[in-house]
């Protein structure tokens, strides 16, 4: 059977991986002041937006997913031809509309796309399976890696569909981002009360950072840390404490929304590819996508994994 595998554009993978497995993108759009940006993770899009420093300003930007009909017809126009089942895999549906509108456009996917297969010489039924990842940007990564490796030992849709569905809801992620003042002015976009002008201005003043988790659908924080660089180190020595204890796969995703090599300048951050290393652990290093810079500032680190539930220590 011919699988496909389908990300939203915030799944934060190295593109070369992206490529390699014919994974396919749907875009998120977002509009900053008289700026568009179509994301599909294109490096292109991704250098103009920093160039232009455009992480300043994209606290008021607009994003729109794909439409329920532009992913009806990108399915019926090749994907309903080319594979015989696709797996589509979403950032956390409590904070994004593409899981739902994925889940709409399958209803009219599996409805019409008998006559364009027959058409094509194509025969056999369809299948298509919408997957809330249940968390977000690097995070989505360990699902997306796992169904790759699935489709390549050849399970079958049902075996991989359980499989994704119970790492999904043990993937961990993770956040430290540099602006607290942004992060309120964007949350406060999305009629998201909870970054207080006092919090973000005592924490800018203190140059304290909330350490975020994405968890089986929700996020907030877990901890707090003086300053930036000491948060990323702490989330670090947890991935290594995480890897040493075992990880439920040999995987682990990390984003910078920034210049990728300045990631190796982090504290900490040698540690965890070391320790990673010894482990059999492979680590996926990759940019953070617009839609993800829009959203938490850049310069944010994320990083995700899927492990037995556990309790966040410092």
């Amino acid at each position: 059977m011919r699988i496909g595998i389908v990300v939203d554009s915030a799944c934060d993978l190295p593109g070369d991986f992206l490529h390699e497995h014919r994974i396919e993108i749907l875009p998120i759009t977002t509009f900053v002041d008289n700026d568009t940006f179509v994301d599909n993770r294109d490096p292109a899009v991704r250098q103009r937006f920093l160039d232009n420093d455009l992480g300043a300003r994209s606290h008021a930007a607009e994003t729109e997913p794909f439409s329920v009909e532009e992913i009806r017809d990108l399915f019926l126009r090749r994907l309903v031809v080319d594979y015989d089942c696709v797996f589509c895999l979403t950032l956390m549906s409590t904070r994004s509309g593409v899981h739902a509108n994925a889940s709409k456009a399958s209803f009219a996917i599996l409805t019409d796309y008998r006559p364009i297969r027959r058409d094509a010489g194509v025969s056999g039924p369809f299948l298509m399976r919408v997957i809330d990842t249940e968390n977000l940007f690097a995070a989505q990564g360990i699902t997306t890696v796992e169904a790759v490796r699935l489709r390549a030992a050849g399970q079958n849709p049902g075996q991989i569909r359980e499989r994704l569905e119970y790492l999904a809801h043990n993937t961990y992620g993770f956040m430290v981002v540099r602006d607290l003042y942004y992060m309120r002015a964007r949350a406060q976009k999305k009629g998201d009360r909870s970054v207080g002008w006092f919090s973000a201005a005592l924490g800018t003043a203190l140059d304290i950072k909330p350490l975020l988790r994405g968890y089986r659908g929700t996020t907030g924080p877990i901890a707090k840390v003086r300053g930036f660089e000491h948060g990323a180190e702490t989330l670090f020595n947890h991935a290594i404490k995480r890897v040493r204890a075992g990880l439920l796969t040999p995987t682990l995703c990390i984003s910078y929304g920034g210049r990728l090599e300045e990631l190796d300048a982090l504290p900490g951050y040698a540690s965890l590819k070391m320790v990673c290393a010894e482990h059999g652990v492979t680590l996926y290093e990759a940019p953070m996508s617009v839609t993800g810079m829009v959203n938490v500032g850049t310069g944010a680190v994320t990083l995700g994994f899927a492990s037995e539930e556990h309790e966040f220590s410092m």
